[in-house]
């Protein structure tokens, strides 16, 4: 298969990309539902705001960070996990197994891999994913969008080329290379009409312009999950709320849970 269907297909057998959609829609939601012109808030507000959730809530659906669930510790309960998620972000929330996914970030830059491949997170405008300026980004931006592809190089290599983009290319040759294959899960979100975009990729460094992506997916395409973290029936707050937690069930590790322990996998 060529890099991208391997990738897609690696990232979508595993639930990563059906956890990628879950969290988005689910700090976007939020986002908005916080977000008030008529309260003094500005585009920068609802840009941060919605990147810190975005950052939370895939920590939480990959069980990273604060809402790990460690060998032994059975007091990783669902308490924490579930705090300030609406009932229909607990009810879709994919059931993912700890350990699947673990973060590793990149020069500050949160990032979460799975095996030997990482995914950072940008955002930009709302329609402008296709041509995303990734010179303007951070270095560590930049640095992932000059990785070498792993396709192999056609002889129309230097073909429609800006005179700008052979310095890229002279940087690409002296570039360290990355500890792991790097991606990018891209986001944007129009505050007036709700609309969001929402891709993964491999960016290209597009310096003079152009396409911002070797190759992108939108992972908006994916199926939903089907949710299943709660197996009873007891009701959950919708939001923020100072009554009492309901009773919840702990979480235990995936080498924890029956099956996995008398087979002794890890």
């Amino acid at each position: 298969m060529s890099e991208p269907q391997d990738v897609i297909a690696e990232f979508g057998d595993a639930g990563l990309l059906a956890g990628v959609r879950w969290a988005y829609l689910a700090a976007t939601a939020r986002a908005l539902e916080t977000y008030s012109e008529a309260d003094g808030h500005d585009a920068a507000l609802l840009g941060s705001l919605r990147y810190t959730l975005f950052r939370d809530r895939l920590d939480r659906v990959f069980a990273c960070e604060r809402y790990a669930v460690r060998s032994g510790n059975d007091d990783a309960d669902l308490d924490l996990l579930y705090d300030q998620l609406s009932e229909r972000d607990v009810d879709t929330m994919p059931q993912l197994d700890a350990g699947l996914v673990r973060r590793a970030d990149l020069n500050g830059s949160p990032g979460w891999a799975h095996g030997e491949r990482r995914f950072l997170l940008a955002s930009c405008d709302f329609g402008e994913l296709d041509r995303l300026p990734w010179p303007r980004k951070s270095p560590t931006k930049q640095q992932v969008a000059r990785q070498r592809t792993p396709e192999p190089p056609q002889p129309s290599l230097f073909e429609g080329l800006e005179a700008e983009e052979f310095g890229g290319l002279e940087m690409l040759a002296t570039e360290p290379e990355l500890d792991l294959e790097t991606y990018v899960v891209a986001h944007s979100l129009d505050p007036l009409s709700g609309r969001i975009g929402l891709v993964l990729g491999r960016p290209r460094l597009n310096t003079g312009g152009g396409q911002a992506w070797h190759w992108r997916h939108h992972i908006l395409s994916t199926p939903p999950s089907d949710g299943g973290r709660r197996t009873d029936d007891t009701p959950l707050p919708t939001g923020p709320s100072t009554v009492p937690d309901a009773p919840v069930r702990l979480r235990r590790p995936m080498e924890e849970r029956p099956g996995n322990r008398a087979s002794g996998e890890g």
